[in-house]
């Protein structure tokens, strides 16, 4: 496990209903698009890596799917089991899982990429358990963010903080870009063909008291960053953020934050 991996265990420990209260609509977005991309339908076998709060695993099921879903965080797998009764739920980690070779027709992993320290790996352990001819299919942030992305790091940014040391980034030697190409790339890496990849734009609707809840509550780096921070620091974090709501909200009072993810697919 890299230093990346062992951090992502410590911000996500216990946080499924801190983000399932605020980042989890957001992250639902993609997931009719990835498992269009990914063939999943009626009675196809289905793995849904990083579930967390089981979202793509229902819908999956919804689609009369022979659905697994899999998170390394208890407390997702536990939410996620109750949310969707029909699929079988366990804990387990990339770039390892407790899978045969060849298990799944299909494979979807929707935002879990860009929270492994080793992508290669673990797309390479996708394809692993993805039977020859599957489907597999993942979703990622795209870079540069779209300003409604950046809108809490502007927060914290204009606040002057920056991110700590014990926060560690992928090591350069195996990260990827966060473009087309670069996800695409990784897909060919990994021994995937016909890989392609598309940009997903949308405007995310939703109030500053729920976007905000996100990193008060410690959810995700930006939580921790935020939580970190003196009370007096973390007040000037929270006007920062305001302010910059203003830019975002309509006449009904809701906030309009425009995203933009990567949705990369091969075949095993």
């Amino acid at each position: 496990m890299t230093a990346f991996d062992e951090s992502e265990r410590r911000i996500w420990a216990g946080r499924a209903d801190a983000f399932a209260g605020s980042f989890a609509r957001l992250c639902a977005y993609p997931v009719s698009r990835l498992l269009d991309a990914a063939g999943v339908a009626e009675g196809v076998r289905v793995l849904d890596v990083g579930t967390g709060t089981g979202t793509a695993a229902a819908a999956a099921c919804g689609r009369g799917a022979r659905v697994t879903a899999v998170d390394a965080e208890p407390s997702m797998v536990a939410r996620a089991a109750r949310a969707v009764p029909g699929a079988d739920v366990r804990l387990a980690a990339l770039p390892e899982l407790p899978f045969a070779d060849g298990a799944f027709d299909a494979v979807v992993g929707n935002f879990v990429v860009n929270h492994v320290g080793r992508p290669r790996a673990a797309l390479a352990e996708l394809r692993r358990v993805t039977r020859p001819g599957g489907r597999i299919a993942v979703t990622v942030w795209a870079l540069p963010a779209a300003a409604g992305q950046a809108l809490l790091g502007r927060a914290v940014e204009a606040a002057g903080v920056g991110r700590p040391a014990h926060l560690p980034m992928v090591d350069p030697g195996d990260d990827f870009s966060r473009t087309e190409a670069g996800l695409a790339g990784l897909l060919d890496a990994a021994g995937l063909a016909d890989a392609g990849c598309e940009t997903l734009r949308w405007d995310h609707r939703t109030t500053a008291g729920e976007w905000w809840s996100g990193p008060a509550s410690g959810a995700a780096t930006i939580g921790q960053i935020v939580t970190g921070q003196s009370p007096e620091v973390i007040e000037a974090i929270k006007g920062h953020f305001d302010a910059l709501c203003a830019g975002f909200t309509g006449a009904d009072g809701v906030l309009s934050l425009p995203h933009a993810a990567l949705l990369a697919h091969g075949r095993a």
